[in-house]
């Protein structure tokens, strides 16, 4: 498939939904809720990844001789760090302090959304390999220090590597279905203390407590008013500031909600905490969570359990909780590397980086290892 030329737009809606569509989310691929026109275009449109907010849509979009859209690559101007859950920080103050300027930079991400998925959107291996080298010209053409792309899935990480970009590693913990029938098979997967554990933990949050799920149509803009206020009270303890306003999730509930999974407590009457998960056709994705009162046990309830029975009642395949959380292994998660890419502008910056990743990730192969050997399930053999 010849591609005539390569564009960059500004805004997500100066392209149809479904133009963007049919190659984000193309027939026979996973749906990925987050790589949907309906979910960038609302973090857009409700103003939470703008150029206001450090997050300059530069998206590039592939086109053959009849105007077709044939692939495209989410990419942003980026005059920070926050919101990407790949730590850079320590490269940025080396980078300023060898006399460069670090900001702005370019990354190709789903902004405030650490879930591993395809990054350059396209079917055709010469239109990825064409939209990765595009990234790159622009990097150099607009002299910026560097282009990210965070969480890409195996195969175009590889391709990014060939093409000369430096590969990181990190960890993620994973829920993962072993053809589970019920929320009691899985338990029977796990030792006996470690099963024992986990009843007593979701007896303590339940007590006194209505924990419902909602999705779709049940889903009300009450629900969303609640979830707000619990997301808001996260945030500001965790970032200073929620990176995500009041309209974003209006427009989610709006376009999203059948993909939306909303889990509740309520004490007398009165919702008290809620947590936030997208569902894809093979996983179920954790976001985020607030309460209105600290309950004991609570977080792990509707954060984990539920979102583990959900999972099995639906047949996904796993349960992706998002970044960091050691105590997450407790519950049946598993740690899993994720990835990055990186293009580095400096020769002299980009060989210190790429012997910091080498050694960094050593460090991150003992780690997942030391802890499976933390895991509850029982021991074969």
């Amino acid at each position: 498939m010849a591609i005539k030329r390569i564009r960059m737009i500004t805004r997500l809606d100066e392209l149809a939904p479904e133009q963007w569509d049919r190659v984000a989310n193309p027939d026979g691929a996973p749906f990925d809720p987050f790589l949907s026109w309906d979910f960038l275009d609302a973090l857009e449109r409700s103003g939470s990844a703008v150029e206001e907010t450090g997050w300059g849509p530069r998206h590039l979009i592939a086109e053959d001789e009849a105007g077709a859209v044939t692939g495209a690559l989410p990419l942003y101007l980026k005059g920070h760090s926050q919101g990407e859950y790949v730590f850079d920080h320590a490269w940025a103050d080396a980078f300023e302090r060898g006399g460069g300027r670090y900001y702005p930079k370019l990354v190709t991400a789903i902004p405030f959304t650490p879930v591993t998925g395809r990054r350059v959107l396209a079917g055709e291996p010469q239109i990825r390999a064409a939209l990765i080298d595009a990234a790159r010209h622009v990097a150099d053409e607009w002299n910026v220090s560097s282009w990210h792309v965070l969480f890409p899935e195996t195969v175009q990480r590889a391709e990014m590597e060939a093409a000369g970009l430096l590969a990181r590693c990190d960890v993620q913990y994973v829920w993962e279905n072993n053809g589970y029938a019920a929320y009691e098979d899985f338990l029977a997967d796990l030792s006996s203390r470690k099963r024992k554990a986990l009843k007593k933990e979701r007896a303590a949050a339940h007590g006194g407590l209505e924990i419902v799920r909602l999705t779709g149509a049940q889903i009300t803009e009450e629900h969303w008013d609640v979830f707000f206020e619990c997301y808001q009270d996260t945030g500001a303890r965790k970032w200073g500031h929620p990176y995500l306003n009041r309209a974003f999730f209006t427009l989610i509930g709006e376009r999203m909600a059948g993909r939306v999974l909303m889990v509740m407590a309520r004490r007398e009457g009165r919702w008290i905490a809620a947590a936030l998960n997208f569902i894809g056709s093979d996983a179920l994705y954790g976001r985020y969570w607030g309460c209105l009162e600290e309950r004991d046990s609570l977080h792990f309830e509707l954060c984990y359990h539920q979102a583990v029975e959900f999972a099995i009642e639906r047949g996904l395949a796993r349960v992706e909780a998002g970044a960091q959380g050691h105590h997450k292994l407790a519950r049946g998660y598993r740690p899993r590397p994720v990835w990055s890419a990186h293009h580095l502008s400096s020769g002299n910056f980009k060989r210190a980086v790429k012997d910091y990743l080498d050694r960094e990730r050593e460090a991150v192969t003992g780690e997942i290892a030391a802890m499976e050997a933390e895991s509850p399930f029982r021991k074969q053999g």
